[in-house]
């Protein structure tokens, strides 16, 4: 295993590098720069002042001295510092990662609580009425955003019921009744996207598996529908739900952005939006290409996992 995970590892340099140069290069092809966001309405803003600006902020340098600086000092754990505030980049993520990251797990984990149950309950009673039930709620929740889904929740609550959640947001560790208060709701309803892919894919999987020899083999020895079922069959097809499961997570992670707005959470959402609006280089680029690392990460640990899930997995 370890052999296996190093090898995995440095499947990562490539991908990070990949990553990296998109992201440099997709901001440099945005109209205009932070000199520009900041004097855009100023006609009175000399132009040698301006360029003056850029000199100091690094921005007249050859695009690939600022992207091995850039790069170079992501590696070292220096993501740089905000061209818009002065603030370091770590600083600003520090502070917004926490919110991201406890909206992400709770939002998988609303996700998996009902999608696994359902779908083992779906194939276990193929096409019967909770069979048909549960995959018109897979498709009800693959086929509306979780953004119009957060907004009408907001409309509706507002406006018939009188109540919107709290704003802002409060550590757990600080005020855990609150905490919940605010992040209940957006992560209820950023979670049933994913319920429903992995409620389908649980389905899926089991119905695969129960037609397999073994399992009927089971049934013939006198087993009990339960052992057979947890301890054969759905065992077996756990394996392809956890590889959804952590492509879910990491794509949560990011996919975020439109719930922290419209519940107006301070997370990484918060400093995307802003820093592309400013052209804020150093903000985004490291911001996003964290993100990309975390998801790559998550996706290696859930690999590893697959041994622990199926003792019959070896990394040799």
């Amino acid at each position: 295993m370890n052999r296996y995970a190093l090898q995995r590892l440095a499947l990562v340099i490539p991908t990070v590098t990949g990553v990296s140069l998109i992201i440099f290069a997709l901001m440099r092809l945005l109209p205009g720069d932070v000199v520009d966001i900041l004097f855009g309405g100023d006609t009175q803003a000399d132009q040698r002042t301006l360029d003056q600006i850029r000199e100091n902020l690094g921005l007249n340098r050859p695009l690939a001295m600022q992207y091995l600086e850039w790069i170079g000092g992501f590696l070292r754990g220096n993501f740089g510092v905000s061209m818009r505030t002065g603030i370091p980049v770590a600083e600003s993520i520090a502070q917004g990662m926490p919110v991201t990251l406890q909206l992400a797990v709770m939002a998988i984990f609303f996700a998996c609580l009902f999608a696994i149950p359902l779908g083992i309950i779906a194939a276990v009673r193929r096409n019967g009425v909770i069979d048909m039930l549960t995959r018109i709620v897979g498709l009800i929740g693959l086929s509306f955003p979780a953004f119009w889904l957060a907004t009408m929740f907001l409309l509706i609550s507002s406006t018939m019921f009188r109540w919107t959640p709290p704003l802002g947001w409060v550590s757990p560790f600080v005020d855990f009744g609150r905490n919940m208060q605010i992040m209940l709701a957006p992560a209820l309803l950023l979670a049933l996207q994913p319920m429903a892919i992995i409620m389908r894919m649980t389905r899926a999987s089991l119905l695969e598996v129960l037609r397999q020899d073994y399992i009927r083999t089971a049934y013939a020895k006198g087993l009990h529908d339960r052992l057979v079922l947890l301890r054969h069959a759905l065992q077996n097809a756990f394996i392809p739900v956890l590889t959804v499961i952590g492509v879910q997570f990491g794509v949560l992670m990011g996919g975020s952005v439109i719930i922290e707005q419209i519940f107006s959470l301070p997370g990484i959402a918060f400093l995307l939006i802003n820093g592309i609006y400013n052209r804020d280089y150093p903000l985004v680029q490291s911001t996003v290409l964290l993100l990309s690392l975390i998801f790559v990460l998550v996706n290696l640990a859930v690999d590893l996992l697959y041994s622990a899930v199926d003792p019959r997995i070896r990394y040799d």
